[in-house]
């Protein structure tokens, strides 16, 4: 089972660019259990496949916080058919990336994630045409006023791509409204690096947008630029892909928080 997930499950979605990697297959294999369980235990749930726990590629043992999780970990791997496909599978792949590079590590993921904060997809505006201007201002404004006037943190805007720098204050208040536990932690980062965007990634976190209100915020300019000149099919299997470790990390934090 381990070399099942050295490719895809072992190639955290931690890592920003494992989305563009998605249209090249993992390897499958047979289907070599019968079923998928959970198995409660100190300090969490286990899912077990024929009453043996799962582990990662290195050989832990994957342990959730959450009943649901576990669930939902366990249902990926009850709904493989004769050939078990990890891309079907990203809360499992997910799981993994946690107990191998989180769990321990919370502050450096998290101060990765917060680097973002410099220079935010939201802090970066159109100047023109100004339907263009008009939606980003739309989905993006509301998530900065609420980062003002609930986390304290007052950034700059700035027109066009010229980096602007951030005040240390609004960047450590932002900081310091990122989750603690790993789970979450793991989870808001995955938002951050799919979406550009710390502060879209802190605003679902905190319950101020939801998750199809934080992936079209993240989307405004891609959007724009198909209503404009329409859909390359490439650009929308990437972004389809995205989603798909998208919704498996927001689930996470509906899950926790």
């Amino acid at each position: 089972m381990r070399e099942l997930f050295d490719e895809a499950a072992g190639q955290s979605p931690l890592d920003p660019q494992e989305a563009a990697r998605r249209n090249v297959r993992a390897p499958q294999r047979r289907r070599f259990y019968g079923r998928a369980d959970v198995a409660e235990e100190d300090g969490g749930f286990a899912v077990t496949l024929d009453g043996r726990p799962i582990r990662t590629p290195s050989g832990k043992k994957v342990t959730v916080p959450s009943r649901a999780i576990a669930d939902a970990v366990a249902a990926e791997w009850n709904a493989q058919g004769e050939m078990i496909d990890p891309l079907t599978m990203p809360l499992t792949r997910f799981a993994n990336s946690v107990i191998e590079g989180v769990v321990g590590r919370v502050d450096v993921v998290a101060d990765d994630a917060a680097k973002y904060l410099g220079s935010d997809l939201l802090f970066y505006r159109a100047g023109h045409p100004e339907g263009l201007v008009a939606r980003e201002a739309e989905h993006w404004d509301p998530v900065l006023f609420w980062a003002a006037d609930t986390l304290g943190a007052h950034f700059i805007l700035a027109e066009g791509i010229v980096h602007v720098a951030q005040p240390e204050s609004a960047i450590q208040a932002a900081r310091e409204a990122f989750p603690s536990d790993p789970w979450s932690v793991a989870a808001l980062h995955v938002v951050t690096t799919l979406t550009g965007s710390a502060l879209l990634a802190l605003a679902l976190t905190h319950g101020f947008r939801d998750a199809a209100q934080i992936w079209t915020a993240a989307h405004v300019d891609e959007d724009w630029n198909i209503e404009q000149w329409g859909l390359d099919e490439e650009v929308a299997a990437r972004r389809a892909a995205r989603l798909v470790d998208f919704n498996a990390a927001t689930s996470i934090l509906k899950t926790l928080n």
